[in-house]
């Protein structure tokens, strides 16, 4: 691994500190990305870890990585903390420039400043959005299997949602056109898309994209994309951004983006949205109004240096990820064959099918086994679970070992 980078922003000079690089080293066991390494997650408050706290239960569920950030990043959030002043934090020149350099150099998109809207999260985002297009009785179409919140936000923002089931074509995940043709009404305001997707794992090629843009222009629908897994693409397959269709896109299209789920950041809530339309950016700045206030000041760090330096460490965490894929390929082919898997090209979530087994509860029948995953029923998808991959690989092993005994077992 190259020596510890240098940094620039809040506390330039701390950044630079010998003891604070000296420190993240000794916790990386000097310098090196040990995605084998099982952090105690134990007393951290963690979402993931206490949903099964004092049970025999391996959580695979929620999209939450059991792997230490980029060491970058961690250098980063102790020499904020060195600075000690934790006062309103604003989007400064840092984390603005890094966001920008980012996406023109591995999306080709070249994003004004004004364009950024930070947010503590995506989750906030779907449901300020479905609240500032529209009224109360309008409607808002996703696909579904996808993920919960796509489903819960137009019913929290008293708009009708409309959920069109994706078709499989074989083994690949495919829009079931004539079926949304059927579904989308006069009163639709909204498409959001999630890309790649979660939870089937599909990067949408080009073509898809300009279908499903020609589509939104048609029935006059703003377009929304949920980008944040597309530095997780797992295959050789072409990345295309909502907003690399063009000027159409661009008039129509507000896209999503945080480091969270490729950094392992999703407790420092930080995220932006990209809308470069001056007419979508007021009116969902105008819904954001007493709502929205200031990032976290260490969200805007972690950001900065997960973008600048990040590199890396996510080139090393893809590798991983792509043999715990097929790790979980493998076994479930030759220990599970009931369960079914599509091939996933992006993402640490493996979409599992479950229905072969006829199962009442899937959910809790593997729990009882000692495995915690997603409800399918969440995603608008009974009969399927959602395992996450992200974890050291001895820990997913284990968890697999388990559900094979318990479908086994007589």
């Amino acid at each position: 691994m190259p020596p510890m980078p240098r940094q620039r922003g809040v506390g330039g000079a701390l950044l630079q500190n010998p003891a604070l690089a000296a420190r993240v080293r000794r916790a990386y066991n000097v310098g090196m990305f040990d995605f084998d390494m099982t952090p105690d997650r134990a007393g951290t408050g963690s979402l993931k870890w206490d949903r099964y706290k004092g049970r025999d239960v391996i959580p695979l569920w929620v999209a939450d990585m059991d792997f230490r950030s980029p060491p970058a990043v961690i250098e980063a959030l102790l020499a904020r903390a060195e600075h000690g002043v934790f006062g309103y934090t604003i989007p400064h020149d840092e984390p603005v420039q890094e966001v920008r350099a980012y996406l023109k150099r591995r999306h080709g998109i070249e994003a004004r400043a004004e364009w950024l809207v930070w947010l503590p999260g995506l989750v906030p985002a779907l449901n300020l959005l479905c609240r500032a297009f529209g009224s109360p009785g309008d409607a808002v179409m996703t696909c579904t299997p996808v993920y919960p919140p796509f489903l819960s936000a137009p019913v929290f923002q008293e708009r009708k949602r409309i959920a069109v089931p994706l078709r499989l074509d074989g083994e690949v995940w495919q829009f079931d056109w004539d079926a949304m043709e059927k579904a989308v009404s006069p009163e639709t305001r909204l498409f959001i898309l999630c890309h790649p997707h979660n939870p089937v794992g599909r990067v949408w090629p080009r073509a898809e994209l300009e279908r499903l843009l020609a589509f939104c222009e048609r029935h006059n629908l703003i377009l929304v994309s949920d980008e944040i897994h597309c530095d997780l693409i797992l295959d050789d397959v072409p990345w295309t951004p909502a907003l690399a269709l063009g000027e159409r896109a661009a008039a129509r299209a507000i896209t999503l983006h945080a480091p969270s789920k490729t950094y392992n950041l999703p407790g420092l809530a930080c995220a932006y949205a990209v809308i470069p339309d001056d007419g979508l950016r007021t009116t969902f700045l105008r819904a954001c109004r007493g709502i929205i206030t200031e990032i976290n000041a260490f969200g805007y760090a972690g950001c900065a240096a997960a973008y600048r330096h990040g590199e890396p460490w996510r080139t090393a965490l893809l590798d991983y990820l792509r043999a715990n894929r097929n790790l979980v390929y493998s076994f479930i082919r030759e220990h599970i064959p009931a369960i079914r898997l599509a091939p996933m090209e992006a993402t640490y979530l493996a979409w599992l099918d479950m229905r072969e087994l006829k199962l009442d509860h899937p959910h809790r029948f593997f729990e009882e086994a000692g495995v915690g995953l997603s409800n399918g029923v969440d995603f608008g998808a009974p009969g399927f679970l959602r395992l996450n991959f992200g974890c050291p690989r001895a820990r997913l092993l284990t968890a697999l070992e388990r559900m094979a005994i318990a479908v086994m077992r007589p």
